[in-house]
C-alpha cells in the first residue's frame, strides 16, 4: 500500500532538540525514521513551521535552519530517504526502498513580503506552502481572526499566480474562509487542505464546511485528514481510530473517493487518538476502512493514491 502522509511538523522538533538529533535518533516524537519504515511509509511532506516568536523580522531565518534540517538529513540517510521535487519522482508501482520527502513551509510569514523570497525557497526544494498559520500575515488572514477575517490581500493573490507558475502545492489549512474562496476562484492547478477535517463532525473553526469539501473535490484538490482530536470529534478526550475513520467516511460521502488524503500533523499536536499514536500504526487504517466496507481501490487512494495523483499534476515537470 503506498502510504502518503500530507503533513508532520518534525522538522520543527529536529530545531528544538539540537543538532544532536536527526531522524535516525529522535525518540520521544510521533514522527522518526524508525517509525517511518515501521508504518512501511512511502512518502511524507515535511513541514516547516515558523513560531510567533520570530515574526516579524527572522521568520524567513528561522525556516532557512528547518530548510536545512530537512537537506542534512536526507544527505546523512540518503540510502533510506529521497527528496521529493518534481513529478514522477514518486512511482508507487516501481519498487523503491527509499521514502519520498517533500519540504513544505507552514505559513506565508515566512515570505516576509517578497515574491523573490518565494522563488527562493522553491529553488531550496519547497515544493508547498500553507498560506496563513491561525493569524493574518502579509498574504492573508488565518482562521484565527475569527469573523472578522478577510479574504486573500493583494500580495496573497500573487503569491498564488507565482505558486501556479512554479508548480508549487497551495495548502488552505489554516486560512480564513474567505481567503479560501479566493485561492479556489484564483488557482489554475488543484488545491490542497493538508491537515484539516469536516466541520460537520467536528464544530472546530480549524475544519471545512461541506461546501468546502466539495469545492475541492470539483477542482481535484484533496483535504488530507487529520489526526488531533481536538479537530476529529466533539468528545476529544475519548477519541479513538474510529473516530479518524468517521471523519474519513464523511469526507468519502461528501467529497467522493478522490478527494481524501491523510495529514496526520503528527509533531504538531498534543495528543493522538487511540491506535494512531505515532507514524508507525498508520497501516492500522486499512483494516479499519476495510470493516467500513470500502474496497481496496478506494483505500489506496485514501492512503497515498489521491496525494500523490494531485503532486504529479501540480509540480514541475523534471528539467532535461
Amino acid at each position: 500500500m503506498f502510504i502518503f502522509d500530507a503533513h508532520a511538523d518534525t522538522l520543527s522538533v529536529l530545531a528544538e532538540r539540537g543538532e544532536a538529533y536527526d531522524l535516525g535518533t529522535l525518540k520521544d516524537s510521533h514522527v522518526n525514521l524508525p517509525g517511518m519504515r515501521k508504518g512501511g511509509l512511502k512518502a511524507q511532506i515535511f513541514a516547516v513551521y515558523v513560531p510567533k516568536k520570530y515574526c516579524p523580522g527572522m521568520a524567513l531565518h528561522a525556516a532557512l535552519k528547518m530548510v536545512d534540517i530537512f537537506w542534512r538529513n536526507l544527505e546523512l540517510y540518503h540510502e533510506f530517504l529521497m527528496p521529493v521535487l518534481c513529478r514522477n519522482d514518486l512511482r508507487p508501482g516501481e519498487y523503491s526502498p527509499r521514502i519520498g520527502c517533500l519540504l513544505s513551509i507552514e505559513g506565508g510569514e515566512a515570505l516576509e513580503g517578497s515574491l523573490a523570497n518565494l522563488r527562493i525557497l522553491f529553488r531550496l526544494g519547497v515544493r508547498a506552502l500553507t498560506l496563513t498559520w491561525n493569524n493574518r500575515n502579509e498574504l492573508g488572514d488565518g482562521i484565527g481572526e475569527g469573523e472578522r477575517a478577510s479574504g486573500l490581500s493583494g500580495f496573497g493573490c500573487e503569491v498564488v499566480a507565482e505558486m501556479n507558475r512554479l508548480g508549487m502545492l497551495i495548502d488552505v489549512s489554516h486560512l480564513a474562509e474567505k481567503g479560501f474562496w479566493d485561492v479556489l476562484a484564483l488557482s489554475k492547478a488543484p488545491v490542497i487542505a493538508s491537515h484539516s477535517n469536516a466541520y460537520t463532525l467536528c464544530r472546530h473553526p480549524r475544519n471545512l464546511t461541506d461546501d468546502q469539501i466539495r469545492a475541492l473535490a470539483d477542482q481535484g484538490g484533496i483535504v488530507g485528514v487529520n489526526f488531533f482530536p481536538k479537530h476529529v470529534t466533539d468528545s476529544p478526550d475519548n477519541c479513538t481510530i474510529e473516530d479518524v475513520v468517521d471523519q474519513i467516511m464523511y469526507l468519502y460521502q461528501v467529497g467522493g473517493s478522490d478527494a481524501i488524503a491523510l495529514g496526520s500533523d503528527f509533531d504538531g499536536i498534543g495528543s493522538t487518538p487511540v491506535g494512531l499514536e505515532d507514524v508507525g500504526k498508520m497501516p492500522g487504517l486499512i483494516p479499519a476502512l476495510e470493516k467500513r466496507g470500502l474496497p481496496t481501490a478506494v483505500i489506496e487512494k485514501i492512503m497515498g493514491l489521491n496525494l500523490l495523483r494531485v503532486v504529479n499534476q501540480v509540480l514541475p515537470e523534471r528539467s532535461s
